[in-house]
């Protein structure tokens, strides 16, 4: 009989040494010895991912490049310092708009009969690590949007068309206009403001 466990390392940590505990359960000795090995590995992983995390927020408090990036919304540090290598100093890219297409951040078209159909994003094009790291961000935006009120008008923006199109649509929407921006705040040297609300 199976053992079910929800999603998520905390629930995995907290499961596993119950299941290798419970004497009652049909697990053999040997497999028993195999997940106590490839748990153990996986917890010193973890420990090695957090010090690692804790480093890289070492670097990213000491650029100030990585800092104003991370004034956008859904970037992190790994986000920041992605995007920083990414789009340089700006000089290889016409604008914005073209920075989020080398990046595979705008729907691919297709030209048939004189006529342009603007297609999903692809996932073979552009920097996958990096708009992994923006989409995600970008998703966790539009969860936190659902639990608060809007601040922004990017926050209205993000709010209309996640009602019109969906959370996933929204959140590469955002990913999108994150790059731009930060086109924008590289090539003027500048610092972000969102247009705040009025109270």
């Amino acid at each position: 009989m199976g053992h079910a466990i929800a999603q998520g390392d905390a629930q995995l940590i907290q499961a596993i040494p119950e299941i290798l505990e419970d004497a009652e359960n049909d697990l053999t000795h040997r497999f028993r010895f195999s997940i106590q090995l490839t748990f153990r590995r996986f917890i010193g992983t973890i420990e090695e991912v957090k010090l690692i995390e804790e480093k890289l927020r070492e670097i990213v408090k000491q650029d100030p490049i990585c800092t104003r990036l991370q004034a956008l919304e859904g970037v992190g540090p790994v986000c920041a310092i992605l995007m920083k290598i990414a789009l340089g100093n700006t000089t290889h890219f016409k604008n914005g708009r073209e920075a989020a297409a080398c990046l595979g951040l705008t729907p691919v078209q297709h030209s048939s009969g004189g006529k342009e159909k603007i297609g999903s994003i692809s996932k073979v094009i552009g920097n996958k690590k990096l708009r992994s790291a923006l989409y995600k961000g970008a998703l966790a935006v539009v969860c936190q949007l659902e639990k608060r009120e809007s601040r922004s008008q990017k926050d209205i923006w993000l709010r209309e068309l996640t009602v019109r199109r969906g959370k996933k649509i929204a959140a590469i929407a955002l990913a999108n206009k994150t790059v731009r921006t930060a086109f924008a705040l590289l090539k003027h040297d500048a610092e972000y403001q969102p247009q705040l609300l009025v109270a």
